[in-house]
């Protein structure tokens, strides 16, 4: 393990017990100084996007609470992200409570110094509007492929008389202003009831493979990981993992909980699949606390958020950072 002081690493058991100080993200050092960083841990905590069971707002402060019980080193596939790149908490992004289009801006420019760094981020949400403005802020050279876990597409037009930014609506506007390749996206475990029969219309003319929940089943782990790879590529992708992907057993608190999801094992086993893909940023998103019985989706995001971290580092360490 490295024992260079540019690394931070979790304290160790004699020096702080994980139940103390302050709250950060897997109890990292809180950095302001973005050239000490390769990867960054942002809290999000706006939900301005939703529209039925509001609350994801205090989701990353649930998340870093969860996030102590997280160790050093992944048991399954090895990665020690804290020894491959210097990780910290940079606190989180400005957001307008009341106002969309001003929190979307403000989140967009947090983010986009982040990306002026160097540095690649790793979101906790809020609900899913919030990935918008993190794409905004990253996919400016070409358009990025995209891993999204979630019980629904999100690619709707609009809500409530044109509406056009909810938490339904982030990657029809994503397709719309060339952040992401509609080709190389792939979405994971989307099922649930329909407002209407063409809703999964733009995304399936569009071009992205959408792997409902039976089809999940159908295929089994190793072959929806194999078809999420085929579809991305090599080029430079983005994770977004949406709770309500799981099932409520798992993720009760969340804004739009639907039955008959994935599991928390089978979460974990598909983002270790993506190890090796050019991973650039990635976010966890729609844990409400207010409807988290146990903090047991917050839980559950927290080890997400780590998963997402370990192949998150692999990629910038492969990329030539720390």
């Amino acid at each position: 393990m490295s024992k260079d002081e540019d690394f931070p690493q979790p304290p160790d058991l004699d020096q702080m017990p994980r139940f103390a100080g302050i709250a950060t993200f897997m109890r990292l050092p809180l950095v302001s100084d973005l050239k000490k960083l390769d990867i960054a841990l942002i809290g999000v905590p706006c939900d301005g996007g939703s529209t039925n069971r509001a609350g994801a707002r205090h989701g990353p402060r649930e998340i870093r609470n969860m996030s102590s019980l997280i160790r050093r080193v992944n048991p399954a596939s090895g990665i020690a992200p804290f020894d491959l790149c210097r990780v910290g908490d940079v606190g989180d992004a400005p957001v307008n409570p009341i106002d969309i289009a001003d929190a979307l801006a403000r989140i967009q420019a947090f983010f986009e110094a982040l990306a002026a760094a160097g540095v690649v981020p790793l979101g906790a949400g809020g609900d899913h509007l919030v990935t918008l403005p993190i794409l905004r802020a990253i996919a400016t050279e070409r358009p990025l492929g995209l891993v999204q876990f979630d019980a629904h597409s999100d690619t709707v037009d609009s809500y409530f008389g044109g509406q056009r930014y909810t938490h339904g609506t982030p990657f029809r506007r994503a397709v719309e202003e060339k952040l992401i390749d509609p080709a190389r996206t792939v979405q994971i475990g989307i099922r649930g009831s329909l407002f209407s029969s063409d809703e999964m219309a733009f995304a399936r003319q569009g071009g992205m493979r959408l792997i409902s929940i039976e089809e999940f089943y159908e295929l089994g782990i190793d072959a929806v990981i194999a078809e999420a790879r085929r579809v991305v590529g090599d080029g430079p992708a983005y994770v977004s993992f949406d709770v309500d992907g799981l099932d409520p057993v798992y993720a009760s608190g969340t804004g739009t909980p639907e039955v008959g999801g994935f599991s928390t094992h089978e979460a974990q086993r598909m983002i270790r699949g993506l190890r090796g893909l050019d991973l650039v940023g990635a976010d966890v998103v729609e844990v409400a606390p207010p409807f988290d019985l146990g903090g047991v989706t917050a839980l559950a995001a927290a080890n997400i958020m780590f998963e997402l971290l370990c192949v998150l580092a692999d990629a910038t360490a492969r990329r030539g950072a720390g």
